[in-house]
């Protein structure tokens, strides 16, 4: 099988009103549609309707607190910057019908369609991740600038395990054996799954998510999907609706697929790696290249941008408990916000591109982050490096997983890091840094009052 799309996909279909939107699901006999609006972690809320209800009333309201939820379902303790409205009122759901697809796993003619959050007066949820993201690219139009970016993925396939109390493993491939070692861009590591991966693309396809290509990556059956270069909330969206794909391929064949930053624990974990560019409005030229293919002020102020804030937008990059176990000194994940040409050690990498393509890759996020607020985070770095026209340290030539740590270590260091970096609030909004910040700690408070096996190994007849 090739690891490629075996079609060149179709322009996406850029429905914009309701009228065509019903011809759309009529036309593919659509007899359902999910309602999806991306919460903080990344996970689709909403509501399940038949088509008919859908489009005679495409308003629909769900709690405001949505937002404010954590991972485990709980919400943050209200405190002197974080408060929510007790009475928990509603907010409305709008359709954005450029992303209306077909959910290509349901039994039933299926569609879904991605909402954005509003008041009842029609302005932005500030706190709706969607809403971050398009906030910041609306600082970079205002420049006259328009972000281009492009994710990578990595993810485990695992196999099925109901007890959170034992260790994940390795799925049986077809050979009928688990992957044992190292098999960085194996093919015939991937064939094992060829089942799987056919079917991930068949769903990909059926959705327009412009699926590049497919790699093997360091551990024992941990891949990496690559999406074509476009714009963030295009491919934010695509990255939202992709993981849901793969899971949803993966337990079709009775494993699962983790999007988990360190899921295994003598294995890599997992990234969500991101590309950018910027290219002028007025030209369409890429903005870190000159007339003479040089790298230009610009390149080197986004440098700096993003050497300078990543550190501080680190809990959005890596989000949970688990995604510092990741972010360990010596492995492959970087810790630091060092940069080089070509170079795989640094957490600022520039891939080597033609001058038209020249790009930053931030290394730093884990594949467990919110793709909306990671790429609102890794742009807003660029932007502030731009705007305060900040200055890069030199490029690091040889390995840089000898150096320090520059990003927080754990969860409440980097939320608190987050917290009192004002320019960040300049650009996310107050309201989103106090709510973000409150639910973080939130979930670290649950993850504590969870005994580990290391606790029940160590202490419980040592101390």
């Amino acid at each position: 099988m090739s690891k490629k799309t075996k079609t060149q996909p179709t322009e996406p279909t850029r429905i914009t009103n309701v009228a065509e939107a019903r011809r759309w699901a009529a036309a593919r006999g659509v007899t359902e549609i999910e309602c999806l609006v991306p919460d903080l972690a990344g996970v689709a809320r909403g509501k399940i309707m038949p088509s008919a209800k859908f489009f005679d009333d495409t308003a629909m309201a769900l709690p405001s607190s949505i937002f404010m939820q954590t991972i485990s379902g709980e919400y943050p303790d209200e405190t002197a910057e974080f408060r929510y409205d007790p009475s928990d009122g509603d907010i409305e759901l709008l359709p954005d019908f450029a992303t209306l697809c077909l959910v290509p796993w349901a039994r039933d003619p299926t569609a879904q369609v991605i909402h954005d959050a509003v008041y009842h007066d029609g302005r932005a949820v500030e706190i709706a991740p969607r809403q971050v993201l398009k906030r910041v690219i609306a600082l970079y139009h205002e420049q006259g600038w328009v972000p281009v970016v492009a994710p990578e993925i990595e993810f485990y396939l695992v196999k099925r395990n109901t007890d959170p109390d034992y260790p994940l493993e390795p799925p049986i491939g077809r050979s009928g054996r688990a992957e044992a070692g190292r098999r960085s861009y194996s093919i015939s590591a991937v064939n094992e799954f060829d089942a799987v991966f056919e079917d991930i693309y068949a769903f990909a396809e059926a959705q327009q998510l412009e699926v590049d290509t497919l790699i093997h990556e360091e551990g024992a059956a941990q891949m990496e999907i690559n999406l074509r270069h476009g714009d963030p909330l295009t491919l934010s969206d695509q990255v939202f609706l992709l993981k849901r794909t793969i899971r949803e391929a993966a337990l079709a064949h009775d494993i699962y697929a983790t999007f988990m930053a360190k899921p295994i624990a003598h294995e890599p974990g997992s990234a969500m790696h991101i590309h950018q560019s910027i290219l002028s409005a007025a030209t369409g030229e890429n903005i870190f290249t000159d007339a003479d293919g040089r790298p230009t002020p610009e390149f080197f102020h986004y440098l700096a941008g993003q050497q300078r804030y990543v550190p501080a937008v680190t809990c959005m990059l890596a989000p949970y408990v688990n995604s510092y176990r990741r972010l360990v000194k010596g492995l492959s994940a970087p810790v630091n916000v060092q940069w080089g040409y070509d170079n795989r050690t640094t957490g600022l990498r520039i891939p080597p591109s033609s001058a038209a393509n020249r790009r930053v890759e931030n290394r730093v996020p884990s594949s467990d982050a919110n793709p909306y607020l990671a790429m609102a985070a890794s742009l807003a770095c660029g932007y502030l490096g731009l705007t305060r026209h900040l200055t890069p340290s030199e490029p690091v030539s040889g390995s840089a997983r000898s150096e320090e740590f520059d990003l927080p270590v754990g969860l409440l260091e980097a939320v608190g890091l987050f917290e009192e970096t004002e320019e960040l609030a300049e650009v996310f909004g107050r309201s989103f840094l106090t709510t973000f910040a409150a639910v973080k700690r939130a979930e670290f408070a649950t993850f504590m009052r969870v005994i580990s096996p290391w606790e029940r190994e160590f202490l419980l007849l040592n101390v």
